[in-house]
C-alpha cells in the first residue's frame, strides 16, 4: 500500500468515528512529532500493540479488500504484565465498495465482533477441517448476544447496530460492510490478540503489508514501533 493511501484511510476513520459521536484516547489523533514527544512514555502502549493498523492483506485493492483497525486495548500471553488480559479494536470499512475483511480463523481467540454503528455488517461462516482447510457442508453453531443460532455453511448474516456474533476458534469467517447502509463502525472484545501467529487464512494473504513510502505518515501504524526506539521511563 502506498503511505498517502493509509494517511487517507485514518482520516476517513476518524471522519466515521466524528458521524458515530465515538471518541477513541488521545494518542489516536497524535501527529508524528507528538509521538515523538511522548516516547519515554510508551513502552507499555507499544508492547501491547496498541494504535492504528490499515491493511489490505496483499490484495493490492484496499477500496475491496482491506480495513483500518484501531486496537485500544490488548495484552501478552508471553508478559501478563504487560497490557490487559484481553483485548478490544475497532474495525472500519468501507460500504460502497463493500470492503471485506477476507476468510480467516484464529486459532486460540475467541472474539464477539459487534456492530457499533453506521451501517449494517454482513458475514459469512464455515466451520474448518483439520489442517485448515474449509467444510463447506456441515452447520455452523454461533451465539448472537448470547442466543445460540444454526446456520447452513456459507450462510451469510446481517448484524444491525448494536448486535453481536461470538465467533470461536476454528470458525472460518469473512465480513463486509453492507453497501448502501453507511460505512461501517465494528467493535471486536476477544481474548489477547496476536495477529502475527493466530490468524489461518484460506487463500495467501498478508497480514502487516508492505508500504510505499509516497509522503510522510500521518503517525506511526501498531506494528512500525520498531521504527521509533524509547526507552522505559514510564509504564
Amino acid at each position: 500500500m502506498k503511505r498517502s493511501e493509509i494517511n487517507a484511510a485514518i482520516l476517513r476513520a476518524r471522519e466515521t468515528l466524528r458521524l458515530n459521536k465515538f471518541y477513541l484516547p488521545d494518542f489516536a489523533y497524535w501527529t508524528q512529532e507528538k509521538w515523538q514527544r511522548q516516547l519515554p512514555y510508551l513502552s507499555n502502549l507499544r508492547e501491547s500493540g496498541l494504535g492504528w493498523d490499515v491493511t489490505d492483506f496483499g490484495s493490492g485493492d484496499f477500496a475491496h479488500c482491506g480495513s483500518v483497525l484501531f486496537t485500544l486495548r490488548n495484552g501478552r500471553k508471553d508478559d501478563l504484565g504487560i497490557g490487559t488480559p484481553y483485548a478490544e479494536k475497532l474495525i472500519f470499512q468501507m460500504n460502497e465498495s463493500e470492503q471485506e475483511i477476507p476468510f480467516h480463523f484464529h486459532i486460540e481467540k475467541t472474539e464477539d465482533i459487534i456492530n457499533r454503528g453506521g451501517g449494517i455488517l454482513m458475514l459469512s461462516l464455515y466451520n474448518s477441517l483439520p489442517g485448515g482447510k474449509l467444510d463447506p457442508h456441515t452447520p455452523v453453531h454461533v451465539r448472537m448476544d448470547g442466543i445460540t443460532r444454526t446456520l447452513d455453511a456459507g450462510s451469510s448474516v446481517s448484524i444491525t447496530p448494536g448486535n453481536s456474533i461470538t465467533l470461536t476458534p476454528g470458525l472460518y469467517h469473512r465480513f463486509w460492510a453492507k453497501k448502501g447502509e453507511g460505512n461501517l463502525l465494528t467493535g471486536e472484545v476477544s481474548s489477547i490478540n496476536d495477529d502475527n501467529i493466530d490468524n489461518t487464512f484460506l487463500h495467501t494473504a498478508i497480514r502487516f503489508t508492505p508500504i510505499e513510502e509516497d509522503e510522510p505518515p500521518l503517525c506511526p501504524l501498531c506494528n512500525e514501533y520498531e521504527r521509533f526506539p524509547c526507552g522505559n521511563t514510564a509504564q
